[in-house]
């Protein structure tokens, strides 16, 4: 399918003990495929991991130094249990932080729901990647992407390298919501 991510390489990490032991269903990975495979998105690596830090940590680094990820989403985490290690895992491996992604998203999602301040999802780059942390329930998910993936395009064609021109109209590179 061709659309404004056409052929963009994705991973989708999923991060629930409940699923790693085959006792839920990924959800909210689902939801993550469907959104970014409608706008074009290739997912090259999709995983469900236990909330361990290190084993998070390292494959997120697979994904990015060996899989040529360029976008990098995950699912779970990044509450408040103490379970939840995936912002520390995330921060263990990027090289740069990009706040206002995970700060907008928060913020206009918590019209919807109160509990959505109460996530610690962070993002930042690694190399040419984005990597986003996302919520765990499929609806904070979906809501989240709706806020997030309008700066995909773009986000991902400046890691590229590929940055437009200063002083040219950059909305053609945003999408609109999901």
């Amino acid at each position: 399918m061709t659309g404004p991510l056409d052929g963009v390489p994705v991973a989708i990490l999923t991060l629930s003990d409940t699923v790693a032991r085959g006792a839920g269903a990924d959800t909210s990975g689902d939801v993550i495929a469907d959104v970014l495979t409608g706008l074009g998105a290739m997912i090259v690596r999709r995983d469900v991991l236990t909330d361990d830090r290190e084993a998070i940590s390292a494959r997120l680094i697979e994904y990015v130094d060996r899989d040529g990820a360029a976008l990098v989403l995950t699912t779970g985490g990044s509450g408040f249990s103490p379970r939840d290690v995936t912002p520390e895992a995330t921060l263990a491996v990027v090289d740069r932080l990009a706040p206002g992604l995970v700060e907008a998203a928060r913020v206009q999602t918590s019209a919807k729901s109160p509990l959505a301040m109460m996530s610690r999802a962070v993002a930042g780059t690694r190399g040419r990647c984005l990597i986003v942390n996302l919520p765990g329930s499929p609806k904070a998910v979906r809501e989240w992407l709706d806020v997030l993936a309008p700066v995909f395009k773009h986000a991902v064609r400046l890691l590229k390298g590929d940055a437009p021109q200063w002083g040219r109209d950059h909305s053609a590179d945003a999408l609109p919501p999901c």
